[in-house]
């Protein structure tokens, strides 16, 4: 995620934080001092410490629990408002998703009844209202957020855990794609409402309804995007006529490149038109300023460039641009060469051609059956 810093890493998962964590920790420390002095502001700072900690425990009971499944995890990322575990597949399985979903309010279960039985927390009615209270204890404060946890996180609203576990009790019955279409609706009105009672009360909520609203509309795109993907041929949606660059070639000359172009990403190719590796607009520009235009392509690109033979469908090249997070993946010949170019904006731009599509109608590997 951008503007997040890598603090560390946790049993092969990175934990970062994001730039806006960070602020908000900052805000939180400010607002105590200046309400409460030096005590209420370091006290408030640790709480708020101690919340978060359980927040990624949260996620790291989806992370492990992902990885039970065989999808890997590789980061997590602490914002204001929690935590996001990114996991390099979406599992389709009901079951799987079921099991993951549960698993991060499972554990703050675990974490506030350990309070209570080992650390003597009272949840007293006033806990949760009172959290920023510092005459109440940080363990009875913090057995009452880890409930509130589990009661929020499982409200059956998209992208929510309760949302994930709807889907995965509809998918039984409905499928995975119209599963998460009913999901996406649902989590979106829960964004909307929630921006309505953020205007009322508090505009923190309106940044959140924003954030889910967001995060659903993506996932739901994700989830259409793959659905249409399956097997339709590769060569259907690759993109045939690019530029490439060479690795003995120039700074300058790839940067004649873009401007003759409206590529961002270039790949790189050998004598024999083997995929080396990949040139993206802003390495290009960083090597411009930091080696000059003489410097080599092969000092400025970065990346590999993964690839998938021509005979692959085209939902082989979709996920490999998901798990490894990837600007383009390379279609290539049986003798290795390059032929052709996948993006997410190709996929994105087939999926908007089917969408326009008329009901009942084909186009090419296409089809919008009537009523979708």
């Amino acid at each position: 995620m951008r503007w997040s810093v890598n603090i560390g890493t946790i049993a092969g998962t990175a934990v970062r934080v994001h730039v806006t964590f960070l602020l908000f920790l900052a805000w939180i420390f400010a607002a105590s001092y200046a309400s409460g002095g030096a005590n209420a502001a370091w006290s408030s700072l640790w709480f708020m410490l101690l919340l978060f900690a359980c927040v990624l425990a949260h996620e790291f009971g989806h992370i492990f629990t992902a990885r039970g499944f065989g999808v890997a995890t590789p980061d997590v990322t602490l914002l204001p408002i929690g935590g996001v575990a990114r996991l390099e597949r979406i599992p389709e399985a009901p079951r799987e998703e079921f099991l993951i979903a549960v698993a991060g309010p499972a554990v703050n279960v675990v974490i506030a009844f350990a309070l209570i039985v080992f650390a003597g927390a009272n949840l007293r009615a006033g806990s949760l209202a009172a959290v920023d209270n510092a005459s109440i204890s940080i363990v009875d404060r913090l057995a009452a957020v880890n409930l509130f946890l589990v009661a929020f996180n499982m409200i059956p609203a998209f992208p929510m855990d309760g949302g994930r576990v709807l889907r995965a009790l509809l998918a039984n019955r409905l499928g995975f794609v119209r599963a998460t279409e009913i999901a996406a609706s649902i989590g979106q009105g829960f964004a909307f409402v929630l921006g309505f009672i953020g205007l009322l009360f508090n505009p923190i909520l309106i940044f959140i309804a924003i954030f889910v609203y967001l995060a659903v509309a993506s996932e739901a795109q994700v989830v259409a995007l793959r659905a249409m993907s399956r097997g339709v041929p590769v060569g259907a949606a690759m993109m045939t006529q690019f530029a490439t660059l060479t690795p003995e070639a120039h700074v300058d000359e790839a940067v004649q490149t873009l401007l003759r172009t409206s590529q961002s990403e270039f790949p790189v190719v050998d004598a024999a038109g083997k995929p080396v590796g990949l040139l993206v607009r802003a390495d290009l520009i960083r090597a411009l300023k930091q080696l000059g235009p003489d410097a080599r392509v092969a000092e400025a690109m970065s990346m590999e460039l993964p690839s998938v033979s021509h005979r692959h469908h085209l939902e082989d090249a979709f996920r490999i641009l998901q798990q490894k997070a990837a600007p383009a993946v390379a279609i290539t010949d049986a003798n290795g060469k390059l032929v052709g170019l996948v993006t997410a904006e190709t996929i994105g731009e087939m999926l908007m051609v089917r969408d326009a599509m008329p009901e009942g109608s084909r186009f090419g590997p296409w089809s919008r059956p009537a009523g979708a």
